[in-house]
């Protein structure tokens, strides 16, 4: 099969620019055979590739990312490795008790084997940290969503703290919320910091990691042929971890929604602004509402920022414009300005978006698709943690390690047929816009 598309990452992103220079790319620009070949340089595909490492010790395998590590969509999301339920298309994320349980086992699993990927690489609390998370409520309707969330945690048995209005206060600087619901299973993350440093943790004489090398032609006579502009890997087995872009490969036809959603960041605030913001150096909220904004205040590299999130479009072609990014920060100034006016002035340094995929039944697309083709892909507007848990998963697939977490992800549904494509697309962003003018102050 030939890939003739490639998806475009708006931006920059800030995490990635706020870090220093990475070392030059290698590119692949010769024929190569490997035991294992992983295509894709995100949480999955760095996941598989560390467990792949683990099993096969003697292993060659070969990773090939199309941009540089930490500039798609791996380094362009919000930072939040969440292990509780975090339904996006639900009113307060939760779900079914007993799938809730189940979704958030798989979670816990992604996120203590990035843990222990964080530690052995040497990573740092900045790169990834178990600080938990907190939903932040804005309004009486936001604060009802975390005490509904609260009720259904409490009846899966997982810890959680309502916090007022003044304790919010003491975190974030501003008095902009009610209340806010904090759990502690939540690990942060620097995203960028993290995947880099993971594949530069990775990489030795038999995991050799190839940058700006997209893959272009994918086929397999006997053993899978895989080509890039320059050069080509010839591997038996294949892990697919590009989430969405599984399209572009012929795979999951109709059955993913790819959607965009959107960040800002701020310069770096002067010692005055931290002072007149005051709060903790360190922290994130989710909003009560699914729909509404998230923000990470940062200290560390780069210096002390403010990061908000928000917004979400459809797009099936995987691309969306400059014009796009602009309309969007508006919206973005907009909450930074309502939640912080002790910053007046502080501008946005970066504004980018990001590409999330969703299948309509909430399900990984993953399993063997073809011989010897593992797909890893799907991770349902969670891609921190399940893309991680998804890479592990699908590296003991692609080897014969049958574990329990294994199998529960194989007993899921396969994703659901989407309607005809106009009808996806204006339905998906009609349903967004909907739920984001009901977010009302919580956006």
């Amino acid at each position: 099969m030939k890939v003739t598309r490639l998806p475009v990452d708006p931006g920059p992103a800030g995490w990635n620019e706020i870090l220093p220079a990475a070392d030059a790319a290698q590119e692949l620009d010769e024929r190569t055979t490997a035991d294992f070949l992983v295509i894709g340089g995100g949480y999955a595909g760095l996941a598989a590739t560390r467990r792949l490492a683990q099993l096969n010790p003697e292993a060659r395998i070969v990773l090939l990312e199309a941009k540089r590590i930490g500039e798609g969509p791996a380094g362009r999301n919000s930072g939040f490795m969440i292990d509780l339920p975090h339904d996006l298309a639900s009113d307060d994320y939760g779900g079914a008790v007993e799938a809730d349980k189940a979704q958030t086992r798989a979670n816990r699993a992604g996120i203590d084997f990035a843990g222990a990927m964080a530690e052995e690489y040497g990573l740092g609390e900045e790169a990834f940290a178990r600080s938990g998370k907190i939903n932040a409520a804005a309004t009486d309707k936001g604060h009802r969503h975390n005490l509904d969330y609260a009720q259904h945690l409490t009846a899966m048995g997982e810890a959680n703290e309502m916090l007022d209005a003044a304790q919010m206060r003491d975190l974030t600087g501003t008095d902009y919320y009610r209340s806010g619901l904090y759990t502690p299973g939540t690990a942060m993350i620097q995203p960028a910091m993290f995947v880099r440093g993971v594949a530069r943790g990775l990489r030795s004489n038999r995991v050799r990691i190839f940058e700006n090398s997209p893959v272009t032609g994918l086929t397999r006579n006997g053993a899978w042929n895989a080509t890039t502009p320059k050069g080509r890997v010839v591997a038996p087995k294949v892990i697919l971890a590009v989430n969405g872009h599984a399209n572009s490969f012929g795979y999951f036809k109709r059955q993913l929604l790819h959607v965009f959603t959107y960040a800002s960041m701020t310069r770096a605030l002067t010692p005055d602004e931290v002072r007149a913001l005051g709060g903790q150096p360190r922290w994130g909220v989710t909003p009560a509402d699914p729909m509404g904004t998230t923000v990470r205040r940062i200290s560390g590299i780069g210096g002390d920022r403010i990061v908000i999130r928000n917004r979400f479009t459809c797009d099936p072609s995987m691309e969306v414009s400059a014009a796009r990014i602009a309309r969007v920060g508006q919206d973005h100034d907009r909450a930074f300005a309502a939640r912080f006016p002790m910053l007046k002035g502080v501008e946005m340094a970066y504004r980018w978006g990001g590409r999330l995929c969703l299948s309509w039944n909430s399900v990984p697309a993953t399993g063997e698709v073809e011989t010897g083709l593992f797909s890893a892909c799907c991770q349902n507007g969670l891609g921190t943690a399940k893309g991680t848990m998804l890479g592990m998963v699908t590296a003991d697939l692609a080897v014969g390690n049958h574990t329990d977490l294994l199998a529960d992800v194989l007993s899921l549904d396969p994703p659901k047929r989407l309607p005809p494509l106009p009808f996806t697309f204006l339905g998906a962003n009609a349903m967004m816009r909907w739920g984001e003018w009901k977010a009302g102050r919580e956006m």
